[in-house]
C-alpha cells in the first residue's frame, strides 16, 4: 500500500511558526539562519525538478536532494564548509520535526538525518597584542561625535568581550556604572550575562551617556541616522580607526581585522593575565569551557613556559636542590 502524500509546505510553515517559534522561543538570529537555509534550499528543488515550492511534498527533499543541494552550495555557490554545515544544521533540524510529526516520512527523514557533518580545518585562534589595541582606541577621532562614539563603543567591546550583536543591542538600562560598575549583555539563546567594566570604560561611558541624553531610543550605541549599528557598521568604524593605527602601529596592516577579533584578543589577555579558562567561558558567555581551550593551544607564550620546565633532550636530568635552609635539613633527615 502507497504510503498517502506529505506537502512540504504546510511542514515548512508549522516548522517555523509552531515549533521554532511557539514551542522553542527561537532568537531572531536563528530564524533569519533557517529562513535563508529554506529558501536556498527550495529554490534549489525548484531549478533542479521543475517545480514550485508550494507544490512540493516532502518526498521531493530526499536525501539525494539534501546532498545535491549541500554540493550546489559549496561548489557553485563557493559556500564555506562552515557555511555548509549550517544549512544543513537547519534542514536537519526541520526533519527531526517531520518525524514526529508524520511518522510516515520517518524513513525519508531518517536518511536525511543520517547526512554526516563534514569537518573543518581548525585553524589557531588569532587575536591582536595589547599594543595594537591600544594603537587602535588612541586612533580614534574624539573631537567629533562619530569618533566619541567609536572610542566608547571599542573600548567596551575589548572590556566586555561581547560579540557584536549584543555590543550593538546595548541599552541605557544594561549599564550600571555605580560601583563596582558592570555591563549587561543579552547573547546567544536569549541568555544574559554580567561583565565588570573598568574604571577607565565607566568614565568613558559616563560621559557618552551624558552626551547622548535621552536621545535615539535608549540605544547606547546608535548610527548617525539615529538607529542600530549594523554588523557592517561595527566592521568599517574598526577598520576606519586600524587605518589611522596603523601608521604607528605597523603590525595592524597585515591583520585581518574583524569585531569578532577584539573579543578573541579579550579572551586571550584576561588568559595571559592568569584568569581561569572557565572564569573565561562565563565572561564570554561560552556554554562550554572547552569553546575557551581554543585561547590555550594559540597562547605560544603559556607553552614556552612550559617548555622551560622540560630539561631539553640529550641533558642531564635537573635534581631537586632545596633553596631555604629548613627545607634543606628536612630533606637531609
Amino acid at each position: 500500500m502507497t504510503a498517502p502524500a506529505v506537502p512540504a509546505g504546510p511542514l515548512v510553515q508549522a516548522f517555523f511558526v509552531e515549533y521554532l517559534l511557539n514551542q522553542k522561543h527561537a532568537s531572531p538570529r536563528t530564524l533569519a539562519a533557517y529562513r535563508d537555509a529554506f529558501r536556498l534550499l527550495l529554490r534549489f528543488v525548484q531549478e533542479t525538478k521543475g517545480a514550485q515550492p508550494a507544490t512540493l511534498d516532502i518526498t521531493d527533499l530526499d536525501a539525494p536532494t539534501i546532498l545535491a543541494f549541500l554540493d550546489n552550495i559549496e561548489q557553485q555557490r563557493a559556500n564555506s564548509v562552515r557555511s555548509r554545515n549550517a544549512r544543513l544544521a537547519a534542514v536537519r533540524s526541520f526533519f527531526r520535526f517531520v518525524q514526529l510529526r508524520e511518522p510516515v516520512r520517518l524513513a525519508v527523514a531518517s536518511r536525511v538525518l543520517a547526512i554526516p557533518v563534514k569537518r573543518t580545518e581548525r585553524k589557531l585562534v588569532g587575536y591582536l597584542t595589547r599594543s595594537e589595541i591600544d594603537a587602535i582606541l588612541a586612533a580614534t577621532d574624539r573631537t567629533n561625535w562619530d569618533g566619541r562614539r567609536d572610542h566608547a563603543l571599542l573600548l567596551t567591546l575589548y572590556n566586555s568581550g561581547a560579540r557584536v550583536s549584543e555590543i550593538i543591542a546595548v541599552r541605557h538600562e544594561d549599564i550600571a556604572l555605580e560601583a563596582p560598575a558592570s555591563l549587561k549583555l543579552h547573547g546567544k539563546g536569549r541568555k544574559e550575562r554580567a561583565v565588570p567594566l573598568w574604571s577607565r570604560t565607566a568614565h568613558v561611558l559616563r560621559a557618552w551617556l551624558q552626551e547622548l541624553g535621552g536621545r535615539f531610543g535608549g540605544l547606547v550605541f546608535p548610527s548617525a541616522r539615529a538607529r542600530c549599528l549594523s554588523r557592517h557598521g561595527v566592521a568599517f568604524l574598526l577598520r576606519r580607526a586600524a587605518d589611522h593605527a596603523a601608521a604607528k602601529c605597523p603590525s595592524l596592516s597585515t591583520k585581518r581585522l574583524s569585531p569578532h577579533l577584539i573579543r578573541h584578543s579579550t579572551a586571550m589577555h584576561l588568559l595571559q593575565s592568569g584568569v581561569d579558562p572557565a572564569v573565561i567561558a562565563l565572561w564570554l558567555g561560552h556554554e562550554n569551557v572547552q569553546t575557551t581551550h581554543g585561547y590555550v593551544e594559540a597562547n605560544l607564550g603559556m607553552m614556552e613556559k612550559a617548555l622551560d620546565k622540560l630539561a631539553p633532550a640529550g641533558s642531564a636530568p635537573h635534581r631537586f636542590k632545596a633553596d631555604d635552609e629548613l627545607l634543606a635539613f628536612l630533606a637531609a633527615l
